[in-house]
């Protein structure tokens, strides 16, 4: 398992914070030497650094965008086929720490399925993610939760009258962005299906308010987020809403990151499998 230290500073190196010469560095230090250090290098360096969906894929094209929020512009990356005539859209929100290469990667990769994604910086209001994760995570205490939820909301309505657009909006979220994918399938009466990842789930007295499909995964070894399951199921059931919940069990919290430690392969591949199948199902028909 990587050390927390060794992952936010390979992660500030992914982000250009620090260049690798600083990244090594800073290894020895923490590993106590040069020799040290060299051992860890290559477990540190296959979590954070992989991509499954190159930056410069030629299938795809890519870049920054910004839509009309709550709050004002809000900044997003898109993705999508090029040369593709009408696309469903995908919303990607991010985990605690930001629109971040990982979660670009996502949004690249739900692209290469057949939608416009387009994953936005939730902290575009503060001015944006910084550069070093560390100093991402404490500005989420300083969102205002209802206008965070808006400018979402937003999104929702952008994908929908985009040239490309057929019509149809998907959302899906992890760990901090799954509570927010709830959150917008219960205030986005038009969202066509939501694909919430451990996300905090919303109050059982406004799931009724919810119209989208829900696909809602969850890690076996995530005490807090999981005690919310039975009460979030037991209103999912009474309000008639078309819902699937999957638990991986032996995973823990944010199984799907592939630059975390928590990364669990196996589980990973079998949520992503069933979130493409879920979404061409309910924004392709």
């Amino acid at each position: 398992m990587i050390r927390p230290k060794i992952r936010n500073s390979l992660e500030r190196c992914a982000r250009g914070a620090m260049d690798r010469r600083g990244f090594l560095e800073n290894l020895a230090l923490i590993a106590g030497g040069a020799a040290a250090a060299a051992a860890l290098l290559h477990g540190a360096e296959s979590h954070g650094s992989a991509q499954v969906v190159p930056e410069d894929d030629p299938r795809l094209e890519t870049g920054y965008i910004k839509y009309p929020g709550a709050t004002g512009e809000m900044r997003a990356y898109s993705a999508k086929l090029k040369g593709a005539a009408k696309l469903a859209g995908v919303i990607v929100i991010h985990e605690n720490r930001g629109l971040n290469p990982h979660t670009e990667d996502i949004a690249r990769r739900v692209a290469l399925e057949g939608f416009q994604a387009i994953a936005p910086d939730a902290l575009t209001p503060l001015g944006g993610t910084p550069p070093d994760p560390d100093e991402a995570r404490p500005l989420f205490q300083k969102l205002d939760r209802e206008a965070n939820t808006k400018n979402f909301v937003a999104a929702v309505a952008y994908l929908k009258t985009q040239p490309q657009a057929m019509g149809k909006v998907a959302c899906l979220g992890f760990c901090w962005g799954g509570g927010v994918t709830n959150q917008v399938a219960v205030n986005a009466p038009d969202l066509t299906a939501a694909v919430p990842f451990y996300g905090m789930p919303p109050a059982p007295e406004d799931v009724p308010k919810i119209k989208a499909a829900v696909l809602a995964h969850y890690a076996g070894d995530d005490e807090r987020i999981n005690a919310g399951i039975p009460a979030f199921e037991e209103a999912l059931k009474k309000a008639g809403i078309d819902f699937q919940i999957y638990m991986y069990e032996g995973a823990q919290h944010a199984f799907m990151n592939d630059t975390s430690p928590r990364y669990n392969k196996e589980a990973a591949e079998l949520a992503w499998k069933r979130t493409v199948a879920f979404l061409k199902d309910k924004l392709n028909t």
